[in-house]
């Protein structure tokens, strides 16, 4: 068979389990048994008559028993049927049961007519109304005319020819009476009109319970046999009751009692819902043809009888009976009329067919789906129009060809095993199914000879399919097109996070997971940002689809390179079996070099030359860690590069992942700490170098442990927001909004206790940019609290190049039209010093404490340091030298034009009551050049103690306490 044959020849059902033949072998066994004593007379005359009247009797009465039982129970359509072939049933048991009365009771011959002859006439009528229920029904009043005419035709052919044969003989009353001739006539006449009913309930049988129907057919069929062969003279004249004949008889009524039943043993048995249905089923295909045919010819048939009946007469030489003619005149006339019936209903069936055909072609011709029709051998019988628009192709060109040569080779091993699926469903379980796949596309369709993607819908067509077509190219590529953006990255169209995961996990625990030298290169571009400020986001964008093009060159064919999102990228290098540690990472290094180093090139932009690095990080697939884990593992390696300098790089270590677990504690600490209250804030005075009066603080955070001991931010924020973790700087925010808040309340306060002196709080330059440090909040924070404006200085520290000064420069604009002062920490530390002086809006340079360190000992620190302050001067701004711890160094700056110090030669960080007890005298003493050599003393606390002597800032010697930027180890 060929390939489309295979694919649509229907696989065998499997077979069900048949029914017990037991009940069948026992009917056999009794109807064999009575057979085999009829034959040999069952021993004695006695015994004989007995079986043969009351043994009828028996098995007729068990059958009507038997039918009323199964009536009585099974609310079926065809109850009235089984209720009356009990109702005939019983008068056959009746009449065999009088019968024997009068020959094995009273030992008398049965008189003629008797009782017993009543009873059996009345058999006939209800089994011929039973069998009629049996029947079809016709569904119009020409059916019904029809039936009743086939009824007529076989019963009047049955009649012509038994009449031809014998009644006209017993016709002759001979001496006999009325009742006696009747009764002569009645019998033939039923069983005539019974065997009619027979023909044509065969002919017209519902296709529902049909194992009962046959049965009970079957058995009636054999009580009218033998009741023929009774009929006959020759045979009625030796009659005597326990005979072989009787035989027939008892066999007819066992079938009878046995029919009702043989619907459920055989699974047919059904609710009244259910029938309708199964009535309206369509026959198997290989059996409707022959009872068609058999059901057309039934009327030649009858009419082929009577003529014979008609020649009988003629060739015996006798004259034609007036009745043989009469029913042969109705025969033929019941013949044409039934044709003309029939010729009738055909011409509208025909017209009826036409306009559905006509209808249906128009659809099918017009409809946009491609049709068609293809044979259980696959070859196509029938398509559509629309092939010529859907496929490219003519409709006759498709037509005679093999569905398989059509379909793509790929797809035809999927489609063959789906045909054969649906094939061997139930129609009824899955009228229809939905195959999508490849189909061969013409020359006619735009874009040449290729395929189409197409969805047909396909439905059973007398043991072939019918297949509805239509063109889902467009679609398909849609789905593709959706697929893909959502697996790659949109500007680059490298695959995304979530399909570098994907891939990354399937190397992890897929087949290769055994290849431990599998890594991951998490990379990142050193510079970009920049790139984004300077030259703009469009250049940024382009900078990165160079570079995702440059990664995806550089990368070999079966490892797989993504963009994570922003600048990050990475690559996945699947390993190749090396076992041994160094060789592995010295070939993952060297490959990790070599993108680093194309990524690093410089890049043409918008006719202008770009240079940015690359920080890569490498992770190994080691035993054991899962695809996060590995991902992770290659961040924090390429952490670790960027912070060892950039442009490099780097191999995860497990000592890595130790510092992040610290760090992750160290984070849940502070948290801790600024919900429980831990922090506290201590302020340090900020003298006038001149006369020694105060004339601002400033505040320090300090975290106090549980063993009571102060830590400094640069203790308990070892990386600030200078870490590349977002938590580093949510944390760091989160202490400065604190220390903000804490020193204007403090500092409100005082101003109501009387010490009206301004509060300088440090904060990154980076938070004046933030939403929550906007002018109006800082507005409302100060009007909340009531601390006139001009009491608080905001000190920008860690100056950022990357900033963008013209957003800083707004805000610090906005701020100082509030009337809060700006100045600027850490001058003299950096270049970024600089562009900050000539952009930003400064009223206060603070010196950072490097140029105050070694001013009196290096006259080099001391020309730079003097200059500073000399332009500090020249643009009308306050100094304030950071760090001042000596006396030496108050003389040094003074002499220099600094006009403010804060350090331990004056005081430390004093708490809330120290820095009072300090304010009320409101003033230090400053050395001066005539007791320059005088000692200070000093002492191991971390406040100053009292001298003897007044009370005053003369009275206080302070300690040198700790340097704001000295980090010890932090607390854990």
């Amino acid at each position: 068979m060929s390939a489309p044959g295979a694919m649509l020849s229907r696989p065998p059902a499997p077979a069900g389990s048949p029914p017990s033949v037991v009940p069948q072998v026992v009917l056999a066994v009794v109807c064999g048994g009575y057979a085999v004593g009829a034959a040999f007379g069952w021993g004695s005359p006695e015994v004989a008559a007995f079986m043969g009247d009351f043994g009828l009797s028996f098995a007729a009465l068990l059958a009507a028993v038997s039918c009323g039982l199964y009536a009585r129970k099974r609310r079926t359509r065809f109850r009235p049927a089984w209720m009356l072939f009990a109702a005939s049933s019983g008068m056959a048991g009746l009449g065999n049961g009088v019968w024997g009365w009068y020959e094995v009771i009273e030992g008398t011959t049965v008189p003629s007519p008797s009782l017993a002859d009543f009873c059996f006439l009345l058999f006939a009528p209800p089994a011929i109304v039973g069998l009629l229920v049996l029947a079809k029904r016709p569904v119009n009043r020409a059916g019904w005319v029809c039936l009743g005419l086939d009824s007529w035709l076989i019963a009047g052919s049955l009649v012509t020819l038994s009449w031809s044969l014998a009644l006209a003989h017993t016709a002759h009353f001979q001496g006999r009476s009325v009742a006696q001739s009747a009764l002569s006539l009645a019998y033939p006449l039923l069983d005539i009109v019974l065997v009619s009913m027979v023909l044509v309930l065969h002919f017209r049988r519902s296709s529902v319970h049909r194992s009962a129907i046959n049965t009970a057919v079957a058995a009636l069929a054999l009580t009218v046999l033998c009741d023929a062969l009774f009929s006959s003279p020759l045979l009625r004249e030796h009659y005597r009751s326990g005979q072989i004949l009787d035989a027939g008889w008892f066999a007819g009524s066992i079938l009878l009692a046995y029919a009702p039943w043989v619907a459920r043993r055989a699974g047919e048995e059904c609710t009244p819902e259910e029938a309708r249905p199964a009535a309206r089923r369509v026959p198997s295909h290989g059996g409707r043809p022959i009872a068609g045919s058999l059901a057309a010819l039934t009327p030649y048939l009858a009419a082929a009888v009577c003529t014979l009946g008609i020649l009988t007469n003629v060739l015996d030489g006798r004259r034609i009976d007036r009745v043989v003619l009469f029913t042969g005149c109705t025969v033929v006339l019941a013949l044409v009329v039934r044709q003309g019936i029939m010729l009738l209903d055909n011409i509208t069936l025909t017209q009826e067919l036409a306009q559905k055909e006509n209808h249906f072609r128009s659809l099918v011709q017009g409809s946009s789906d491609v049709i068609m029709i293809a044979a259980p051998t696959g070859v196509l019988h029938y398509v559509s129009p629309a092939a010529s628009g859907v496929y490219g192709r003519d409709a006759e060109e498709l037509v005679g060809s093999e569905l398989a040569s059509l379909i793509h080779p790929e797809d035809l091993g999927r489609v063959v095993h789906e045909v054969r699926r649906f094939l061997a469903a139930a129609p009824e379980d899955e009228p229809t199914t939905r195959i999508e796949c490849r189909f061969r596309a013409g020359e006619q369709r735009s874009g040449g000879d290729g395929w189409l993607n197409v969805e047909s819908t396909v439905n059973r067509h007398h043991g072939g399919l019918i297949f509805n077509s239509r063109d889902v190219t467009e679609r398909v590529r849609l789905q593709a097109q959706l697929q893909h953006n959502a697996s790659h990255d949109a500007l680059t169209d490298l695959p995304n996070r979530a399909l570098f995961t994907e891939r990354v996990t399937q190397a992890v625990t897929g087949r290769r997971a055994s290849d431990h030298d599998t890594a991951v290169l998490y990379i990142d571009l050193d510079g970009f940002k920049q790139v984004n400020d300077t030259i703009g986001h469009q250049a940024g964008d382009e900078l990165l689809i160079q570079a995702a093009r440059r990664l995806g060159d550089s990368v070999r064919a079966g490892d797989i390179a993504a963009r994570l999102g922003g600048d990050e990228f990475a690559a996945l290098i699947t390993g190749d079996g090396t076992r041994d540690p160094a060789a592995r990472e010295f070939r993952i290094h060297e490959i990790a070099d070599r993108l680093r180093i194309r990524l690093s090139d410089p890049y043409r932009i918008d006719g202008r030359e770009v240079r940015v690095a690359a920080s890569i990080g490498v992770a190994f697939a080691e035993p054991g860690v899962s695809p996060a884990g590995l991902l992770r593992n290659a961040d924090l390696a390429m952490y670790r590069a960027k912070q060892a300098g950039k442009g490099r790089v780097e191999l995860y270590a497990p000592q890595m992942q130790t510092e992040v677990a610290h760090r992750a504690e160290l984070a849940t600490k502070l948290r801790t700490a600024l919900q429980d209250g831990a922090f506290s804030l201590l302020h340090q005075p900020v003298v006038e170098l001149a006369g020694g009066r105060v004339t601002a603080v400033a505040a320090h955070a300090r975290w106090r442990s549980a063993q009571g001991i102060l830590f400094t931010p640069a203790e308990f924020l070892r990386v600030g927001d200078r870490g590349r973790y977002p938590e580093d700087g949510d944390r760091a925010a989160e202490l400065d909004r604190w220390q903000l808040e804490a020193a204007v309340e403090q500092a409100a306060a005082r101003h109501r206790a009387g010490y009206p002196v301004p509060v300088a709080v440090r904060l990154p330059a980076r938070r004046l940019l933030d939403q929550a440090l906007s002018p109006k909040g800082v507005e409302s924070l100060l009007t909340r609290h009531g601390l006139p404006s001009r009491a608080l200085v905001l000190e920008l520290s860690e100056s950022d190049p990357r900033l963008p000064l013209d957003d800083l420069e707004r805000r610090l604009v906005a701020l100082r039209r509030l009337g809060v002062r700006i100045a600027l920490d850490g001058f003299g530390s950096g270049f970024a010093a600089i562009s900050a002086l000539r952009r930003l809006p400064v009223d206060i340079l603070r010196l950072d404490r490097g140029l105050v360190d070694g001013v009196v000992e290096s006259a080099r620190l001391h020309k730079i340091t003097a200059g500073l302050l000399r332009i500090a001067g020249d643009l009308g701004m306050q100094s304030v030298a950071d760090g001042v711890d000596l006396p030496e160094q108050v003389l040094a700056l003074r002499s220099m034009g600094c006009t403010h110090g804060m350090g331990t030669a004056f005081s430390g960080p004093l708490d809330e009551p120290r820095l009072r007890r300090s304010l009320t005298h409101a003033h230090y003493p400053v050395p001066d050049v005539s007791v320059q050599s005088r000692a200070v003393v000093l002492t191991g606390s971390g406040l100053p103690v009292r001298q003897g002597g007044p009370v005053g800032p003369e009275s206080l010697v302070h300690p040198p306490l700790r340097s704001n930027s000295e980090t010890s180890v932090p607390p854990t």
